[in-house]
């Protein structure tokens, strides 16, 4: 099979496109989740945690 420049633009025009949705969508997801709250929080305050 010969891939040349006009073929896999095709693809990725077609194909990486749908890809990329899906990665982001996952990513959306995964953010707002049930349970990504607690978590969030913790990363946020770590500059204000004392030095031990």
């Amino acid at each position: 099979m010969d891939f040349d420049y006009q073929s896999m633009r095709t693809f990725a025009d077609s194909w990486g496109l749908l890809y990329m949705f899906l990665i982001f969508v996952g990513v959306v997801v995964w953010a707002f989740r049930p349970g990504s709250k607690k978590m969030s929080e913790d990363a946020a305050n770590i500059p204000f945690k004392e030095n031990e």
